[in-house]
This record gives C-alpha cells, sequence and structure tokens, in this order.
C-alpha cells in the first residue's frame, strides 16, 4: 500500500519542503500526517479524505454533488444513519452503496446489510458533507407526513376524534412524535419561526427561512386540538384558556445545543393560531464584525458604542435583527468593572454577567417602572428592549444625559426618522440633540450561496430600472446571481445578511431637531456628512458579491 504522503506527492497536492515540515510538526504535536496537514492550510478536508480513499483502494464521493438515490435513502432508517454518521447513496445490482467517513467501522455496515437485506459497498464521504447530506435526505418531514397520512386513514376509515389520540403527555403517542419531529426539522432546517395554523379544513405548518415562509406540512383539521394542547403544555401554557392570546417559553437540546423557543398563541375564527419564535443562544454571543458592517460603517458605530454615555438607537420593522445588534454591542462593551443592566419585554437570550429584568406589566413593572428603578441600581450601560411611549423615552434620555450609556429600539423606517419620532412623542428637541449619539437603521437580506452563486453581467436597462448606481460609458461591474443547489435547497440564497444605515448626530443635525426639520431635511445634511443610506449600503454588498439585486429591491424601499 502506498504511504499518503506518496500519494500527495504523485497528485501535486503537497510540495516535499511541505511534506518535510509537515512530518517534522506531526512528531512534535503527535497527530497523525494528514490532520498536521488540514491544520497547517497545506489541504483541505476534503483533499485529505479523498487521498486517504486512494490509500486504501476505495471510492471517494462529494456529497453536495453527488445525485444521491432517494431510493436507496428510503432502505435505512434515518435514526441509523444519524447513529453512525452513514448515508446509503445508490443501489448497484443487489448492493447498497454506503457513504461514510469511518470504513472501518463495521458495526455500521453489519447493521445497514441487516436492515436493508443487501449487500453494502462502503465509498468515502467527509464528515461534514455526510452531516449535510443526513440533514438533507433523512428528514423528519418525511416521518411526520406518513403521521399525517396516517391520521387521514384514520379519519377515513373510523371517523374517528383524533385530538385524544394518544396521551398528549405520552411520549410515544403520534400527536406528541409530530410536534417533536416539527421542531426538530425547524431548526435542522435553520428556521427562525414556526407558525401552526388552524384553517376550515386542515392544520398548516410553516416555517420562515431566512426571512421568507415556506409552507412544510399540511396535517387533518382533526388532530388541531392535540398538536396545540401539546405545544402549550410543553410551553406551560393555560390549555383551557382559548379565548385570548397567551405566551410561553420552552427549552430543547438539539444536537446537544440548548436552543429556547418563545411561544405565542393568538385566537383566529378556525382556532388557535401558534408562532414558536426559535432561540439559538448562540445569535447572543456574536461579534459586532459578524454583522455584516461595511468598514465605514463599522467606524462610525463604534465611536459611539466606545463613549461611556449617550443613547444609540437601533431602529427597523420587526424581524430586522434590531436585538441580534444590541446584544453584539453590549458583548462588545461588556466588561467585569462594568455594570450592564437590561429591561427586555420578553427577554430572548439569556447572557452570561449581565443583569435581565423582564417587563410584567399585570405585576405593576413596565419599561418606564423598571427603567426608573435600574437608575437606581449604579448601572454603566441600559439595555431597553423598545422606546415605547413619552415617558419610557424621556427617562431613557435621561440616563443617556446624566453620564449612562443607553441602548434600545425604535421602529422607524430610517435612522433620520428616529429624530422626528423622539420629538412627536414629547420629548424636547433640545435634549433628543443633546442626548442621542448615533442611530442605527438596518434590513436583513438573504445571502447568496456560496456553493452555487454565478456570475453575471447586468444589461444597462437592468441596471437603470434597479437604480444601480451605475453611470453611462463607466464599464458594466459583474455582480453575482443565485442558481440554486441541494446545498440551499434550491433557492439560491443561504443565511441572511444585514444592511444598515449608521447616523451620526452631528451639531449640524442637533439645530434640525430644535428647528423641528422633517426627516428628509436630516437625512439630506447626514449624507452630505457620509452616511450611507440603506440602499446604497445594499448594493455596495451586490457589488461584493454577497448578495444580489433582486433581493436588494426585497427589502429596501
Amino acid at each position: 500500500m502506498k504511504q499518503l504522503g506518496e500519494i500527495l506527492l504523485d497528485d501535486g497536492l503537497v510540495t516535499e519542503a511541505q511534506l518535510l515540515a509537515a512530518l517534522d510538526e506531526t512528531l512534535a504535536r503527535g497527530t497523525t500526517l494528514g490532520r498536521t496537514l488540514v491544520e497547517l492550510g497545506v489541504l483541505t478536508e476534503s483533499q485529505l479524505v479523498k487521498a486517504l480513499a486512494n490509500q486504501v483502494g476505495m471510492d471517494f464521493v462529494d456529497l453536495d454533488d453527488y445525485p444521491v438515490d432517494r431510493t436507496a435513502v428510503s432502505l435505512v432508517p434515518g435514526a441509523l444513519c444519524r447513529r453512525y454518521s452513514v448515508l446509503p447513496v445508490a443501489l448497484e445490482g443487489g448492493s447498497i452503496v454506503l457513504a461514510t467517513s469511518d470504513p472501518g467501522n463495521v458495526m455500521a455496515v453489519d447493521d445497514v446489510r441487516s436492515v436493508s437485506g443487501m449487500s453494502v459497498i462502503p465509498v468515502i464521504a467527509t464528515h461534514d458533507n455526510l452531516l449535510r447530506a443526513i440533514d438533507r435526505f433523512c428528514r423528519a418531514d418525511d416521518e411526520m407526513e406518513d403521521l399525517s397520512q396516517a391520521f387521514e386513514d384514520q379519519v377515513d376509515d373510523t371517523q374517528a376524534d383524533l385530538t385524544k389520540m394518544g396521551d398528549i403527555g405520552d411520549e410515544d403517542a403520534p400527536i406528541v412524535r409530530f410536534v417533536n419531529l416539527l421542531v426538530t426539522q425547524a431548526i435542522t432546517d435553520r428556521a427562525s419561526d414556526i407558525h401552526i395554523e388552524p384553517s376550515e379544513k386542515d392544520l398548516r405548518v410553516r416555517y420562515r427561512i431566512d426571512g421568507v415562509l415556506h409552507e412544510t406540512q399540511r396535517a387533518p383539521k382533526q388532530i388541531t386540538g392535540g398538536v396545540i394542547s401539546r405545544v402549550k403544555i410543553m410551553s406551560d401554557i393555560d390549555i383551557a384558556e382559548r379565548r385570548k392570546p397567551q405566551d410561553g417559553r420552552m427549552s430543547i437540546v438539539h444536537n446537544g445545543r440548548k436552543i429556547d423557543l418563545r411561544v405565542a398563541t393568538l385566537p383566529t375564527v378556525w382556532g388557535e393560531k401558534i408562532v414558536m419564535r426559535i432561540l439559538d443562544n448562540s445569535t447572543a454571543s456574536l461579534d459586532l464584525r459578524d454583522l455584516s458592517f461595511l468598514d465605514e460603517n463599522y467606524e462610525t458605530y463604534r465611536e459611539s458604542y466606545t463613549k461611556p454615555y449617550g443613547m444609540i438607537l437601533v431602529t427597523g420593522p420587526t424581524g430586522s435583527g434590531k436585538s441580534t445588534t444590541l446584544y453584539a454591542t453590549l458583548n462588545a462593551v461588556s466588561k467585569p468593572e462594568i455594570n450592564v443592566i437590561t429591561v427586555e419585554d420578553p427577554v430572548e437570550y439569556r447572557l452570561p454577567g449581565i443583569n435581565q429584568v423582564q417587563v410584567n406589566p399585570k405585576a405593576g413593572l413596565t419599561f418606564a417602572g423598571a427603567l426608573r428603578s435600574i437608575l437606581r441600581s449604579d448601572p454603566d450601560v441600559v439595555l431597553l428592549g423598545e422606546i415605547r411611549d413619552h415617558e419610557t423615552a424621556q427617562i431613557a434620555i435621561e440616563a443617556a444625559l446624566t453620564g449612562h450609556l443607553v441602548l434600545s429600539t425604535l421602529h422607524t423606517n430610517d435612522a433620520p426618522s428616529a429624530v422626528t419620532r423622539l420629538t412627536e412623542m414629547g420629548i424636547e428637541p433640545f435634549l433628543v440633540g443633546s442626548a442621542l449619539d448615533a442611530v442605527v437603521a438596518q434590513r436583513l437580506a438573504r445571502k447568496l450561496c456560496g456553493k452555487c452563486k454565478a456570475p453575471y453581467t447586468p444589461t444597462p436597462e437592468e441596471l437603470a430600472a434597479a437604480r444601480f448606481p451605475w453611470l453611462p460609458g463607466e464599464p458594466l461591474p459583474e455582480l453575482m446571481r443565485p442558481v440554486g443547489c441541494v446545498t440551499c435547497s434550491k433557492t439560491g440564497y443561504r443565511g441572511r445578511l444585514a444592511l444598515h444605515e449608521v447616523m451620526r448626530v452631528t451639531e449640524e443635525i442637533e439645530r434640525h431637531a430644535v428647528a423641528h426639520s422633517s426627516s428628509a431635511d436630516i437625512a439630506a445634511t447626514a449624507v452630505k456628512q457620509g452616511m450611507i443610506p440603506l440602499r446604497d449600503d445594499g448594493w455596495q454588498k451586490v457589488a461584493l458579491g454577497h448578495t444580489s439585486i433582486e433581493e436588494i429591491l426585497r427589502v429596501v424601499a
């Protein structure tokens, strides 16, 4: 058998000098040669696995591009595939082709041979590649579909009332399995929200993925009561109350990660609609540099949040990532020598080392009341979930003027409108100008899939119709557009990025506030002083190949 180093040299993947250096490093580290080459950046994981497959005389497959046969996948239970990190990918004669990252795992091969009743031909794939493929092909919604069909068959056969089908507290009951699968698949698909919606004839399930709703399931109307009761039990919500909206919370562990879900019920004419917001706690530990700020915008924003006092507002519609930006800012300013207190409704992410207060209007703890109290608790930084009324705004402004750094959100369409919005709330204009230091307006746009995005040259007509910053006579820019592949579920997009508009409140803008100028006048002055409007920020991200023209036009007016 050829040595790994020889194979890598023959394939031109490493030079002799790199190989000798890696051998020395391997002896020093006590690891394998292949792992050392990957850690040194000489080889990719895929190149290493391909070379190892060559060494043992097995085929290597890239599952991102391989045409996986769903018939083969259906022969082996998803639970077994996940347990051993294997995936059946094809049928050859009377054999099943099994992708694995560990060809020496004879138990996995034996179990697959046993359940499929076929001989096994192992092929090698990278571990990460396998996990992604298993998530794609061994989907929980296939089992949900089977459960839905079983429910329907029972209705056809017996006209039984399925709302009581199995005890909703019994982990093996079909209703319980249906709800568990529904939540698990949403997390796997990177959904931010799960919508469970009763209608006249059935129960519809939709996931919001990268900001866009996708219908994933339709189940029989008869199981609506059971599904809603199960979700309420998990969220500690009163199952007897169906006439008014309720809120709850649940926590689950998925692949070793603790994930919280915020649950809201809403009575509709066909029954209670439930929306579950998936709160991945890793979001709360993001770094500001991960939020796709342009360099100029980041520097402007950093100058504001590193000041010891003043008010910073993040504005935008619901679901535009305002809370994520504020949490990332808290991570940047939070230190053991600083006292950080937040007032939120609800507390979405639990942050270590930070004092978080949950608003409770029933107990008389409102935003304004809580803010008044925490200012007596010696804070250095105050995060206020949202400025909703005059009283809250007044106390927040006073806190910013008395030596506190105040971070909060406001619902406006752009950054300049925040100044006029505060004055409309009844805040004295001179106080707004003095206390407010910066305003960040933001939107979330879908990011192009890195696997399948393709370059193209737009026509002058396309650029003119989109009002893209291009002048006739200049060379046409090369941009990227969505294509669609298995990695992005054929959408062409995977993940999201933020578009920002960062406005510093300068002396000129303070004068505008005192003069009751319109938001258009404030915006004109801010642009002259270097503010990048939301749409222009988006165009720069289009030019960088991060997103598409169509996506910017979808999210920015």
